[in-house]
């Protein structure tokens, strides 16, 4: 690691100011945000950023190859308190039982985290894998989901539909240097910010002693299971229809319309079909990724859904 590195001055916590002035979010000062780890049955530890000082109201959990830091703008948006969690495999948790996309084990462990930081939280916001997660906490865990909200993501999701995204995923397993990385963030990612990117490798990356740089999921990527639909004891996504079928808490979806969407008019019209009562949300100027195109209006929606 060298003097000028990026890595050499990273702090966690020192970038949030950034976020608030590219969206123009008021700013006082620093937030409370405080990094929190709950032990597992197994001895693993999950992760997790805890935002303010009273108890939270709210549970984001992130897409796959994110982390919790990609909830930050939401979150200063928000200015409640919640918890956002590093899934498994994910950020600064440790890997899954049986790799990080295994929905059941997600859950469970989530679960977990929910108890012992966000007991009384209002609702649990999931995006992508997150919102997967959601569905199946919700399934065996159902006092810890009180609302629910699913973030482009429906278990309509196929591997043709989220190809743009694995392609992005599953790319170099490691960068000869940061600006290597960058580039092809940049070049996946045409709708955002080059600082807001910048921001988002080094809260998801880590460079190593030789210089290189890797993806913090990518340390956990040998335990995956093979099959790109991997979830719940060889439950596929397409199964966890069955899970919405029977939802008992308010519902919501929001869904990107740009072309990065994973969500379509057809997953959209089941979802209504097994939930007629189900909010749905539109957001014209962002993709799969909501919570970084839109972030201020998700957080404005998910102030008008969890009152």
């Amino acid at each position: 690691m060298t003097e000028t590195s990026p890595a050499s001055h990273y702090d966690e916590f020192s970038m949030f100011h950034e976020n608030a002035e590219e969206f123009g979010i008021p700013y006082p000062g620093p937030p409370v945000v405080a990094r929190r780890s709950v032990g597992l049955d197994d001895g693993r530890q999950l992760s997790a950023l805890v935002w303010g000082d009273t108890p939270p109201e709210l549970v984001l959990l992130h897409g796959g190859a994110q982390n919790a830091h990609t909830w930050d703008t939401v979150a200063l948006a928000l200015a409640r308190p919640l918890v956002a969690v590093d899934l498994p495999g994910h950020g600064h948790s440790d890997g899954g039982r049986r790799g990080a996309r295994n929905l059941a084990d997600n859950a469970d462990d989530v679960a977990s985290a929910i108890e012992a930081l966000a007991p009384d939280a209002r609702a649990v916001v999931g995006m992508s894998l997150g919102g997967l997660t959601t569905l199946v906490l919700a399934d065996r865990h159902p006092g810890l989901v009180r609302r629910m909200v699913l973030v482009d993501v429906t278990p309509g999701v196929t591997a043709e539909k989220a190809q743009a995204i694995t392609n992005f995923v599953r790319g170099p397993e490691s960068f000869p240097d940061f600006e290597a990385i960058l580039a092809r963030t940049v070049e996946h990612n045409p709708t955002r910010s080059v600082a807001s990117l910048r921001r988002g490798i080094l809260h998801n990356a880590l460079q190593r002693d030789d210089g290189t740089w890797v993806w913090r999921h990518a340390r956990h990527r040998a335990e995956e299971p093979s099959e790109p639909q991997g979830g719940q004891e060889g439950l596929r996504f397409a199964d966890l229809w069955e899970v919405v079928s029977h939802v008992q808490v308010p519902l919501m979806l929001v869904r990107g319309m740009r072309p990065q969407s994973v969500v379509d008019d057809d997953d959209e019209a089941e979802l209504v079909a097994r939930q007629p009562s189900a909010r749905i949300e539109h957001v014209e100027e962002a993709g799969h990724s909501v919570q970084g195109d839109a972030p201020v209006e998700l957080a404005r929606l998910l102030d008008e859904f969890v009152p």
